[in-house]
């Protein structure tokens, strides 16, 4: 009796491996497909195959772009950032030496004219600084904006 329990069981498992679903297995008839059926779908799957191609070409050529901006854009807000170190540096030095010349004064009129000459001093000092940070910007974005630039030409010369 096992036995027969036994290949009953293997034989409703095999049915389940085969069929999964109890579903019936049909086969598609074979139909002739017409020909320009045909020859639509494979235009269509060649302009489909020429956009990716192309799409992969234009991503490539974006990716390398933003690196290439990128390089220069970190090398660029570097410098920026070194020179308001730099900066910071000179103003902090400008500060302790008006401290120092602050203790030797023995008049309120030798600290008004001190005082004075310290703040005409470093307002020339602030436009100055101001200045070269402006235009080390302005290189910055021109330098940032070059592969960008170089970019849209190249593809606006394509599209003319």
């Amino acid at each position: 009796m096992t036995e027969t329990t036994t290949r009953a069981t293997q034989a409703n498992t095999a049915k389940h491996i085969n069929d999964p679903f109890g579903m019936l297995n049909y086969q598609m008839p074979n139909m002739e497909v017409p020909a320009q059926f045909r020859e639509m779908t494979d235009k269509g799957v060649a302009y489909a195959r020429d956009t990716c191609a192309k799409a992969k070409v234009a991503s490539e050529q974006a990716a390398d772009l933003l690196e290439s901006a990128y390089g220069s854009v970190a090398k660029s807000a570097t410098d920026y950032n070194l020179k308001l170190i730099d900066f910071g540096r000179t103003n902090t030095r400008a500060a302790f030496d008006y401290a120092n010349e602050l203790l030797g004064m023995k008049s309120p009129s030798e600290l008004i004219v001190l005082s004075t000459a310290h703040m005409r001093r470093q307002f020339d000092i602030a436009s100055a600084q101001n200045k070269e940070l402006y235009t080390l910007a302005q290189a910055v974005a021109a330098e940032a904006a070059g592969p960008f630039k170089a970019s849209m030409s190249r593809s606006f010369d394509k599209l003319a």
